[in-house]
């Protein structure tokens, strides 16, 4: 899991069949080692661009949306409220 802001949607002309009604967006991770990364996240929460939210990639992703066959790498699981960084 990693802690990223949405920062665009992203508009698919073309897609899998079993991804119809989902929500594409691009998001920017923050802090550790892959800082600065863009990927492209599927966001079943309602989330919009602005929001700092914890994204799960891999199989756990495809958990999220209760479809194993689904050609999804990355989804949006939480809203980030408020960060527990230290002071």
């Amino acid at each position: 899991m990693v802690i990223a802001e949405l920062v665009d949607n992203i508009w698919a002309t073309r897609k899998s069949e079993k991804m119809n009604g989902l929500k594409l967006m691009l998001a920017e991770i923050h802090g550790g080692s892959r800082d600065g990364e863009r990927l492209i996240v599927c966001d079943v929460i309602g989330a919009g661009i602005g929001d700092r939210v914890i994204i799960t990639t891999g199989s756990a992703a495809r958990r999220m949306l209760d479809d194993d066959d689904i050609p999804i790498d990355a989804a949006v699981i939480g809203i980030v409220d408020e960060s527990c960084e230290s002071v």
